[in-house]
């Protein structure tokens, strides 16, 4: 009898919309893929690959409806595709996560897009500037007291970074910081005298679409080490969802540790313990 249902069951056809909720979530999937590409390695300007990705969403989306079509008539008519429907499902889940998060980073942190440890006198972007001048890129100058006011509100955990080291040696561990997380320097100079000023200029990338985000760090004397002051300011859009906050707060916490490391004292190797002389036996 269960081979008679069995059969029955592999004789009836497979529902078409369950096959096109597929297709749709494997084709948004391909999409997606794409304008990440493309951002990541440069073939196009950005916009192009927001606007396939985008669609790609759109197309995530109509996945989701055809899907929920084809329950409805799995469930009517007894045809197969249940597991097509729950794969496109699982594909679309995927798709969407990203973009669902960063409406909810939206929604939650403020429109600015220029953070710096120090609002009054932040570090410059000098080489940098060039880069920052094509169409639609934000300004090179420093957004203003607004962002500063909005930044002190929402990210009051980033400020100067004060190093008990020399000037030099603060450059060195930046400078070793930078090239750990692969940013691309478009300019170093370390500090030299009279003004003993140490900066580096790099470009880093957003962590899923690889959008370009310009860093600058200025290394100065303090009284008994060094100040860092880092700027990080997104080369497009008004929002960065939290991107250059974290990444100020993340290079003070390497900064930090690496000095810290350094300066706890190496633990000494205990002695190896002497051996006890051995006592002849009692003579009876």
């Amino acid at each position: 009898m269960a081979r008679r249902i069995s059969a029955a069951y592999h004789m009836e056809p497979t529902s078409g919309l369950a096959l096109a909720a597929r297709r749709l979530a494997v084709f948004s999937l391909i999409a997606t893929i794409m304008s990440v590409a493309i951002v990541r390695f440069g073939f196009l300007d950005f916009k192009p690959a927001l606007a396939t990705f985008f669609g790609a969403l759109a197309l995530a989306g109509l996945s989701i409806l055809v899907g929920f079509g084809a329950f409805a008539a799995i469930w009517q008519d007894g045809s197969r595709g249940m597991s097509i429907v729950l794969l496109a499902f699982l594909i679309d889940a995927i798709i969407l996560a990203y973009p669902a998060y960063t409406y909810y980073q939206y929604r939650k942190l403020p429109a600015i897009h220029d953070i710096t440890t120090d609002p009054i006198d932040p570090p410059r972007f000098d080489a940098l500037a060039r880069l920052r001048a094509g169409d639609g890129a934000n300004p090179a100058v420093y957004a203003g007291l607004y962002s500063a006011e909005q930044q002190r509100r929402a990210y009051p955990d980033v400020e100067p970074i004060i190093v008990e080291v020399t000037p030099q040696r603060a450059y060195e561990i930046a400078l070793q910081i930078v090239n750990r997380r692969k940013w691309l320097i478009i300019d170093e100079r370390p500090p030299q005298l009279p003004q003993r000023i140490g900066r580096i200029e790099a470009v880093a990338r957003t962590p899923v679409m690889g959008f370009r985000e310009d860093v600058s760090i200025r290394i100065i004397p303090d009284a008994e080490g060094s100040r860092v002051d880092v700027r990080s300011s997104s080369r497009y859009f008004e929002h960065d969802l939290g991107s250059n906050a974290s990444r100020i707060t993340k290079f003070a916490e390497d900064m930090n540790e690496i000095v810290d490391s350094a300066s706890r004292p190496a633990k000494k190797a205990a002695a190896p313990a002497k051996p006890q002389p051995k006592t002849p036996p009692a003579k009876r």
